[in-house]
């Protein structure tokens, strides 16, 4: 704890770094897992191909996509953006299975009265099927979150890694305290963001609540 009081400033700006590196791929994931579910709900065949070739892509090793990465698409090793792109790649593979089983949750009769009302299939997946099946698509996004920001932390095996650049230093100057710091930065993050997605996904469904009042 005496490295985080003494070093306030830069403990701060390796906390805003890790925020950005985790919360950015987890919200490029979720945008373009999201469509791709909904596309891929009523195919089943292509929907089976998605979710093995998530699987796979999930498995392999992030440290291992960190460097490869930049000699893909011309970036430097020390580019943030490598970072952003492999922990998206985890997250499109993480969310889209989710995304399915979240649509696939969204009642029948409920999908019958949408399409009963004039619903173009467009309009219903934004405004019916998509916020009925919030209460199942915020947990896996909640997990997403957390495990990016995990994963950022090994970023700093190539010099980009927020508050997981406290671990390495730490570790080569044999200086416990500076690891402390980044742990107890890294999960305190992680909690913080597992409660605002848990808050965000509360505030979505009043329908819920209301409904549940009712009953």
């Amino acid at each position: 704890m005496s490295w985080m009081l003494t070093n306030g400033g830069m403990f701060t700006e390796l906390l805003g770094e890790h925020t950005v590196l985790s919360l950015l791929p987890t919200v490029i994931g979720l945008l373009l897992a999201v469509p791709l579910g909904a596309m891929l709900r009523g195919l089943p065949r292509a929907r089976t191909i998605a979710v093995v070739v998530a699987g796979i892509v999930f498995t392999i090793p992030s440290l291992a996509l960190f460097v490869v990465i930049p000699g893909l698409i011309g970036t430097r090793i020390l580019d943030p953006v490598n970072v952003v792109l492999a922990l998206s790649m985890y997250s499109l593979a993480l969310l889209v299975r989710s995304v399915l089983d979240a649509l696939d949750a969204v009642p029948g009769d409920v999908r019958d009265a949408a399409r009963a009302m004039g619903y173009a299939p467009l309009r219903r997946i934004v405004a019916v099927d998509l916020p009925v099946a919030v209460p199942v698509l915020v947990p896996a996004l909640r997990v997403v979150a957390v495990t990016n920001v995990s994963l950022v932390s090994v970023g700093a095996v190539i010099g980009i890694g927020g508050l997981g650049s406290l671990f390495t230093a730490g570790y080569q100057r044999s200086y416990p305290d500076q690891i402390f710091a980044g742990i107890i930065g890294t999960v305190v993050l992680a909690l913080l963001l597992d409660r605002l997605i848990a808050l965000a996904g509360w505030s979505l469904t009043r329908w819920r609540r209301t409904a549940g009042a009712a009953a």
